[in-house]
């Protein structure tokens, strides 16, 4: 696997408006993809966010495998973690997170009341790798459009204080990666989910690292999708795609890199079933 680099700019500038901003709010609460919580793990973070209060969202949860999120669940719970596991789109997520961060503030409130204070809104910092989901988050829990969507990495670019209620106030954040990525799986896991550009990647080095991941835990999930029996040599499996799909070029030929954009594609949206990546372990 090639090395990956794809650290643009705007998310050194980013990283250090974060660091700054964090001193001023009382919760982080960190989104991480439940596909892949190891990878959408953020160790920039960890370097001045630990004395914080702390939430974990996972989002994306139905695109997660379920029988690998109950393991996942039992690793948080045991490391005596705060977490969520959201799926933003179906869940009454303004009701359920503002109990986890009333929940979280209650230190606090009690800290102002004691200096003879009114309590203060909790002040929120939501935080996370590109396209992990939190402007759909913010826009859920605002109940209207106060922060961009797009189904892509880099999107949001500036940070925003956004009146969720009288009692809660979120600073969004632009999605930020590690600097470095010395495991190469992990940037290979983000690329998959979208959170690194398409472009990084070639794109059969991903779709055959995607294809070699489902001979050893997925081997039937093509057959629903594209009715293929089996996962034999990757090019056959290009092949049927581009015959099913009609990714057929000048005189017939078949589209391999097309079918496997297109195996790509649907992976990410969730279209081949229900898959994780990574396994607590």
């Amino acid at each position: 696997m090639a090395n990956i680099h794809w650290f643009p700019g705007h998310m050194n500038k980013a990283l250090n408006e974060i660091k700054e901003k964090v001193k001023l709010v009382d919760v982080v609460i960190e989104l991480l993809d439940t596909r892949i919580p190891y990878s959408s793990f953020n160790d920039e973070f960890e370097k001045f966010v630990t004395n914080k209060k702390r939430l974990f969202i996972f989002t994306k949860e139905d695109l997660a495998d379920k029988e690998i999120t109950k393991g996942w669940i039992e690793k948080f719970k045991s490391e005596g973690k705060d977490f969520l596991f959201l799926d933003i789109i179906h869940d009454n997520v303004n009701q359920i997170l503002a109990r986890k961060i009333v929940d979280l503030a209650k230190e606090k409130h009690l800290k102002d009341k004691a200096k003879g204070m009114k309590p203060q809104p909790v002040r929120a910092m939501i935080i996370g790798i590109p396209n992990v989901g939190k402007s759909s988050l913010i826009n859920k829990l605002a109940k209207r459009k106060v922060a961009g969507v797009e189904n892509r990495p880099g999107f949001t670019r500036g940070e925003q204080m956004i009146k969720i209620d009288k009692d809660f106030l979120l600073v969004d954040t632009p999605g930020v990666l590690p600097m470095n990525y010395e495991n190469k799986k992990k940037a290979m896991h983000l690329a998959l989910v979208g959170s690194i550009k398409e472009e990084i990647l070639p794109v059969l080095d991903m779709a055959n690292y995607l294809l070699d991941y489902f001979k050893d835990h997925y081997p039937s999930i093509l057959k629903e999708r594209f009715n293929i029996e089996e996962i034999t040599e990757n090019l056959v499996v290009y092949e049927q795609i581009a015959k099913k799909r009609g990714l057929l070029g000048q005189n017939g030929v078949l589209q391999i890199e097309n079918a496997a954009s297109l195996l790509l594609k649907e992976f990410k949206d969730g279209k081949l079933g229900r898959i994780s990546l990574e396994r607590a372990i």
